[in-house]
């Protein structure tokens, strides 16, 4: 017979309470974290909201933070055994239901000093407005071995990024290390001591499946390290800057100039590179494959975008706790001043001396346009392929290494009236040249409509050669 009320074991009543103790603190949470997605959704975004989570167990927050599941299969068509069939542990968040503009990728492990991923986190989202959230989505691999330490770092990021998880912005991942090809005896190249050899190996594994998981969630993919500085409005310049390579065929575009921090790659490039990653995972660094494999793509000269939108801060390295003060001197921390420059032609009368070719002094292309013996009525001709609303131009000459090199007398022009697709046929002066240098803004209110052209034109011969380091254009809203 069923017992009485009076014969049941007190543990019974005491566990039921806790159980719908547990069930309120849930439903409690996840009653606030709507209000304050209703509350925080029509506005724009401040620092990543902290919710106090410390009424629930970790296994209940984390499960209320990957509503999608605990596992993703990546089944990929090939026979490459590490990427076939790939079970992904989500520690937290969901993959979105539509593709964003950027993914940003960033793996994870154990710092012996120093851990700064969720500085990292911070810089990544406070450094965004609302509308460039919406667009991005960022996705960190916990791909320590011990996968205690991967699920107490998988808390308290759900802790102080919850809101950023429940709305897709945030994902979590663990690719389980049985997956992992063999780290042990592996080929000591460039000398390097097997603890080495093992930490760069298993680096390189850890991001081919980070690039494979991240390979269909969005139209491009940033890679960056755990330990970085973001300039404010990053991913609009990154807009900017692919606008500017429209109908190019490149590989890599680069935002530092430091290892693998800020390089971007189409997501359509991902499956490859992440097989090529593991394909040579035991033979160097990853930095070091990720040139091979620009070049294996055909893209021959770096392109690098100045200024840098990636700032190093960690002063350890994740391996061994080693000092690295790595620093790019190129960084600028609002990235809202990064110039358009619009697609163009480049075309000069001056000799160009050996490679120092136009196209350098317009574009992220290293190096700069060097030309020959410059006489009064030589010209530098910026050509859009559209009309463009020019609001502002700086164009830099001379350079460290060769400061005579720099234009003594010349005049910036702004042309309208574009012939034979090399050149226009009425131009207006907007500034002249002083020690080298010119930097005109609100062009746009002395310029009546689009312009077509931006000229150097020298208006004084001078026996030095003449090097035009840069030229950065701005447009106005509605170019």
């Amino acid at each position: 017979m069923p017992s009485s009320p009076q014969q049941r074991q007190p543990g019974a009543m005491r566990c039921s309470l806790k159980r719908c103790l547990t069930a309120v603190l849930a439903a409690s949470f996840l009653l606030l974290l709507l209000l304050l997605l209703l509350h925080g959704g029509s506005q724009q975004e401040q620092d990543p909201l902290e919710v106090d989570l410390r009424g629930l167990t970790p296994d209940t927050i984390l499960q209320l933070l990957r509503p999608g599941g605990a596992q993703r299969i990546l089944r990929d068509t090939d026979e490459l055994s590490p990427l076939h069939n790939v079970s992904y542990h989500v520690l937290a968040g969901s993959l979105a239901p539509q593709k964003k503009f950027l993914a940003v990728g960033l793996a994870s492990v154990r710092r012996p000093r120093g851990f700064y991923l969720p500085a990292t986190l911070q810089s990544l989202f406070s450094q965004s407005t609302e509308e460039e959230l919406r667009e991005m989505v960022v996705v960190v691999h916990l791909a320590d071995a011990d996968p205690g330490w991967n699920a107490r770092v998988a808390l308290g990021i759900a802790q102080k990024f919850a809101r950023h998880i429940l709305l897709g912005r945030l994902l979590l991942i663990h690719a389980p290390h049985e997956l992992y090809p063999t780290l042990e005896g592996l080929k000591r190249n460039f000398n390097d001591p097997e603890e080495r050899v093992r930490f760069r190996s298993k680096q390189n594994v850890d991001y081919a499946f980070l690039l494979a998981f991240a390979a269909n969630l969005s139209s491009y993919y940033l890679m960056i390290e755990d330990d970085v500085w973001c300039a404010r409005s990053f991913l609009t310049a990154i807009r900017k800057a692919l606008a500017s390579q429209e109908g190019s065929n490149w590989a890599t575009l680069e935002f530092s100039k430091l290892g693998y921090i800020g390089k971007l790659y189409r997501s359509s490039d991902l499956p490859r590179l992440a097989r090529f990653l593991l394909l040579f995972y035991q033979e160097m660094p990853c930095d070091w494959l990720l040139v091979h494999f620009r070049h294996l793509l055909t893209q021959k000269d770096v392109i690098r975008f100045k200024p840098s939108l990636f700032q190093h801060m960690g002063l350890y390295s994740s391996f061994q706790g080693t000092v690295n003060r790595l620093e790019d001197d190129d960084f600028q921390a609002d990235a809202l001043d990064v110039p358009d420059n619009p697609p163009a032609s480049l075309y000069t009368s001056m000799a160009v001396f050996e490679h120092y070719e136009p196209l350098k002094a317009y574009s992220s292309a290293e190096g700069y346009f060097w030309g020959k013996d410059p006489a009064a009525g030589s010209v530098f001709s910026v050509v859009f392929r559209q009309p463009a609303l020019v609001s502002r131009v700086r164009v830099l000459t001379g350079s460290q290494e060769r400061r005579g090199d720099f234009l003594r007398a010349g005049v910036l022009e702004l042309g309208r009236r574009r012939r034979d697709g090399r050149d226009c046929s009425t131009y207006i002066p907007v500034g002249t040249f002083e020690k080298g240098t010119v930097d005109r803004r609100g062009l746009e209110r002395g310029v009546p409509g689009p312009v077509e052209c931006v000229r150097i034109r020298v208006t004084r011969a001078q026996s030095e050669w003449l090097i035009i380091r840069s030229i950065d254009v701005w447009t106005a809203a509605g170019t």
